[in-house]
């Protein structure tokens, strides 16, 4: 089943290659949605595909693959599905 989740990465997350390694396990998993730096210092993502996987998708940003970012929290919520094509960094 396809779902689509709206979700606020807290914590050490930008500046500090989050949003691009975030996009390289999104594109690794078959995600599709956005990512992109808010003004408050947290991080917004779109994600959309299978459940199951982004289960695993959510996890895994959990613990950041960068050494230099560190997640605190995160704030998800499902939203309604959209038609995504792709993974993208959004500047």
């Amino acid at each position: 089943m396809i779902k689509t989740y709206e979700i606020i990465v807290h914590g050490h997350v930008q500046g500090v290659g989050f949003r691009y390694t975030t996009k390289q396990l999104a594109d690794k998993l078959g995600i599709y949605g956005s990512v992109k730096n808010l003004n408050d210092g947290t991080v917004y993502i779109v994600a959309s595909g299978d459940s199951l996987i982004l289960q695993k998708f959510i996890s895994s940003i959990k613990v950041p693959k960068s050494p230099f970012a560190k997640v605190t929290s995160m704030d998800i919520k499902e939203i309604d599905s959209a038609n995504y094509s792709e993974f993208k960094v959004v500047y």
